[in-house]
C-alpha cells in the first residue's frame, strides 16, 4: 500500500491505483562510473584483481561488444533509464558542461538539456507502476533537485544529487577540492572516520533490500567509483604498488585499489541477495557508463584501455566500449561470452520484457533500444539492428566534436571541425590503427550517408562555427 499511495500522489490521484503483483524477477542494476573495458580481470587487466566480479561473470552472460551510448556519463545514464539515444533526448554532454559550455574553441557546442525531462518515462516509473519497490543509490547526475530520482520513479534516493562526483571517497565525502565549490553526498551523515564511499553505498543498498525483503524490487546502484578523485584505500593502493612490473598496461595503484574495493562490494551485494533467498529470482546487470579515463590525475595516467584506442570522451572504442554482464537465473547460460554488439539503450526494453510489463505505449514507440531477451535466452537469433550510432558534438581532452556509426565490423567516425572521416575494420583492427577511408571510399561514403540520415531522423543537435572567439 505504501507504493500504491506514492504512485497515486505522484500521478495526481487521490485514489490508489490498482497494481498487479509482478510476475517477473527482481532487478539489481550495478552501474560503475568510468570503468574501462579492460579494467576487470575477466576482461584482461594485468594489474587489477577482481575475483568476485570474475566469478559473477562465470555465472552470467558476458558481452565483449557492449557499448555505452555516449563517451561521457550523463547521456549514457539517461539512455539506460529511458531506452532513448542521447541525441534524441538532446542530452549529449554531462550536466555541468551543458550549463556552461566552452566558448573559446573553434566550434560552439549546441545548447543541450542538463536535466532529464519529466515527460520521459523511466524504467523505474514503469516498474513501480507494476508493483516493484524502486531504489536509487549513488550517482544520479541527471538534473537539479526538481529532477532528482524521487521525481523519476524511485521510492528511495540515497546519495543521488546534481553532481557527477564526490569531493572525496572518504567520510564525510565533502570539501571544495578537487572540484570547484563545496560538494557533499547527502543521506550519509552518520558515517565514521575512515569510512569509504563505495563500502557505504553498498551498505545502504543492502539495507534497502532487507527492508523490502519478500517484495519485488528494482535496485539501481550507481557507484561513484572509479571516477576522479582517484582515491583508493591507502593500504590497498600500497599493495598494488608492489605488484606493478615493467611492461604492464595498468600502472596506477590508486585506481587498482578503487577497482579492488568495487570488486569486494559487488561480492557483498551478491552475498546479500543470496542470504535473502532471492538469488534465483533476481536479475543482476553490471556495466559502465563510458570508457576508462586515460588522462592524468595527480601526475599519473589513470588507466589504459588497450587494446582499445583512447578513452573517455572519445568515440574511438576506448571511449565507448564497456564491460557488461547479465545474469538472468534459469535463463542465461552461465559463462557464455557473446560478441553481438549491444548498447546501453537496450536495457530499458529488455528489462520490461523480463518483468513481463508493457510500459507506456507512446514512449515505447520512440525507444531506440532493442530487446535483448531472445539473445539472453540463447536462441541463437541475432538482434534485428543494422547499425549502432554515436553522437558527441562537444570537446573533451580526447576529442573534438564527432559522430560515429558501426555497421557489422565497419566503423566510421566523422569530425565536425574539418569534416574528416575515418574508417576502421574492427574485425581485424580492434585498436583502430589503420584508417581505411582512402582504400574503401564507397564504404565510407555509404556510412556517411547512413549517419547523416540517422542524425536528421533523431533531431540531433550540431555544433556551430564560433565567429567571436
Amino acid at each position: 500500500m505504501r507504493k500504491l499511495a506514492i504512485s497515486a500522489l505522484l500521478l495526481g490521484s487521490l485514489t490508489p491505483l490498482p497494481v498487479a503483483f509482478p510476475a517477473g524477477p527482481n532487478f539489481v542494476f550495478v552501474l560503475v562510473d568510468d570503468l574501462g573495458w579492460s579494467d576487470l580481470g575477466i576482461y584482461g587487466s594485468d594489474l587489477h584483481r577482481t575475483p568476485r566480479i570474475d566469478e559473477f561473470a562465470s555465472s552470467a552472460m558476458r558481452f565483449s561488444n557492449a557499448y555505452a551510448s555516449s563517451p561521457v556519463c550523463t547521456p549514457t545514464r539517461a539512455s539506460i533509464l529511458t531506452g532513448k539515444h542521447p541525441a534524441k533526448l538532446n542530452m549529449t554532454v554531462w550536466r555541468e558542461a551543458a550549463k556552461n559550455p566552452p566558448l573559446q574553441r573553434r566550434l560552439l557546442p549546441p545548447i543541450t538539456r542538463d536535466s532529464l525531462p519529466h515527460s520521459e518515462i523511466t524504467v523505474a516509473e514503469v516498474l513501480r507502476r507494476a508493483g516493484y519497490a524502486t531504489a536509487h543509490v549513488g550517482k544520479w547526475h541527471l538534473g537539479t533537485a526538481e529532477y532528482y530520482p524521487q521525481t523519476q520513479g524511485f521510492d528511495y534516493n540515497v546519495g543521488g544529487t546534481l553532481w557527477g562526483a564526490p569531493q572525496t571517497f572518504f567520510f564525510p565525502y565533502s570539501g571544495d577540492r578537487p572540484f570547484r565549490g563545496l560538494r557533499y553526498v547527502p543521506h550519509l551523515g552518520d558515517g565514521a572516520e575512515g569510512e569509504y564511499l563505495t563500502d557505504r553505498l553498498t551498505t545502504e543498498a543492502i539495507r534497502i533490500l532487507r527492508r523490502e525483503q519478500g517484495e519485488p524490487f528494482f535496485l539501481h546502484l550507481a557507484y561513484h567509483t572509479v571516477h576522479t578523485p582517484i582515491e583508493g584505500k591507502p593500504a590497498v593502493a600500497e599493495t598494488y604498488r608492489g605488484r606493478i612490473r615493467g611492461g604492464m598496461r595498468h600502472r596506477n595503484p590508486h585506481l587498482a585499489a578503487m577497482v579492488h574495493s568495487l570488486d569486494e562490494n559487488v561480492g557483498r551485494l551478491l552475498d546479500a541477495i543470496s542470504e535473502l533467498g532471492a538469488e534465483d529470482e533476481t536479475v543482476v546487470i553490471l556495466t559502465s557508463d563510458n570508457g576508462g579515463f586515460v588522462n592524468k590525475y595527480d601526475g599519473l595516467r589513470v588507466t589504459d584501455n588497450s587494446p582499445l584506442r583512447s578513452g573517455k570522451g572519445s568515440l574511438y572504442e576506448g571511449g565507448i566500449r564497456v564491460p557488461a554482464m547479465i545474469r538472468w537465473p534459469g535463463v542465461t547460460t552461465p559463462g557464455t561470452v557473446v560478441d553481438v554488439p549491444v548498447s546501453s539503450v537496450d536495457y530499458y526494453r529488455t528489462i520490461l520484457t523480463m518483468a513481463g510489463v508493457e510500459g507506456d505505449r507512446e514512449h515505447n514507440a520512440s525507444v531506440d533500444g532493442i530487446d535483448l531477451a531472445p539473445l539472453l535466452r540463447g536462441s541463437g537469433q541475432r538482434p534485428e539492428r543494422e547499425a549502432l550510432f554515436f553522437h558527441y558534438p562537444h570537446y573533451y581532452a580526447t576529442t573534438s566534436p564527432v559522430s560515429a556509426v558501426r555497421v557489422g565490423d565497419w566503423k566510421l567516425l566523422r569530425y565536425y571541425e574539418d569534416s574528416r572521416v575515418e574508417l576502421y575494420d574492427l574485425g581485424d583492427d580492434i585498436g583502430e590503427r589503420r584508417d581505411r577511408s582512402s582504400d574503401e571510399p564507397e564504404t565510407a561514403a555509404a556510412l556517411v550517408k547512413r549517419l547523416e540520415t540517422w542524425l536528421e531522423r533523431v533531431g540531433a543537435q550540431h555544433p556551430a562555427p564560433n565567429t567571436v572567439r
